[in-house]
């Protein structure tokens, strides 16, 4: 088997892990505040990802002299979550899922104002085209319109905001410091608010509690090996089969059956995201140094 190949396939595993993973926050949010799915899936995930990084390097690996960033950086992924569990909550997964994949074209507009990026022409059209998609699945003024489909757009602009900084900081930072701190954050913030919604698991639930933060930290290690493998640029198209397993989980757990304008955007938003990733290989290679 290729390289490429295995970072595809690894991709694709840690993709699933998200969908699972949402899905599990999905069956919980009809009991359970977003707070305390928040809790417990950070409260799981973050001695996870603290003996990846004793692994990986060291505890030096969790150093880190800007504390300031990474305090930001949690409360931006806090909101990133409450959102997307709230927007779980209120709508159909796939519904949330296609509108989730409006982040990578907030992160191309904002990216001008924010990092003073100049925004070559082809990504902002087909950021704009993006937008027309997102406008597809949420159709508002339509009949079908809900207010949830807002949140979970508030959720990609977070997410946005989350891989910006990630961009702007990421190579004076150490990867476990910036995983680990922006998963900290949330959790002490949910833990100083969990008094107020706290109700005591049952059953089956403890478990998918424990499962929401194991799969959460399974897609981390798998998206981030993946790249390890596979060309970024050969990798990250794959993120989109996440709407695959959402329609299907929806589907099997939810009966839910999107409409055809969900599957209509859906498919604007990824060509969308294709395109601009498909302009930053080609801006990349051509930036690559001449081995003649």
């Amino acid at each position: 088997m290729s390289s490429s190949l295995l970072g595809i396939l690894i991709m694709c595993a840690g993709v699933l892990c998200l969908a699972l993973g949402d899905a599990v926050s999905k069956w919980l949010g009809g009991t359970y505040d977003p707070i305390q799915i928040i809790f417990f899936r950070t409260l799981v995930s973050l001695p996870l990802i603290a003996l990846l990084a004793r692994w990986r390097g060291g505890w030096a690996a969790l150093r880190t002299r800007r504390p300031g960033v990474h305090l930001l950086r949690g409360l931006i992924f806090t909101g990133t979550m409450f959102c997307f569990v709230t927007g779980l909550t209120l709508l159909p997964l796939a519904e949330t899922t296609a509108i989730a994949f409006a982040a990578p074209l907030f992160v191309t507009l904002l990216s001008g104002p924010l990092l003073n990026e100049r925004v070559a022409a082809v990504p902002f059209a087909a950021s704009l085209v993006g937008f027309a998609g997102v406008l597809i699945v949420v159709r508002p003024g339509a009949a079908g319109f809900q207010w949830g489909a807002l949140i979970v757009i508030g959720a990609a602009v977070c997410y946005a905001l989350m891989m910006i900084t990630a961009r702007r900081y990421g190579g004076k930072e150490r990867l476990w410091a910036m995983v680990f701190y922006a998963t900290l954050v949330p959790l002490v913030v949910s833990a100083l608010l969990l008094p107020g919604v706290w109700r005591t698991p049952q059953g089956l639930h403890w478990l998918g509690f424990v499962g929401s933060g194991v799969l959460g930290m399974g897609a981390v290690s798998f998206i981030t090996l993946a790249f390890r493998y596979a060309p970024a640029a050969l990798a990250a198209p794959f993120d989109y089969t996440a709407m695959v397993w959402a329609v299907l989980l929806g589907w099997w757990l939810w009966g839910e059956v999107p409409d055809v304008w969900v599957f209509v955007g859906a498919g604007v938003i990824i060509a969308s995201g294709l395109a601009i990733a498909l302009h930053e290989r080609r801006v990349a290679v051509k930036a690559r140094p001449s081995s003649t």
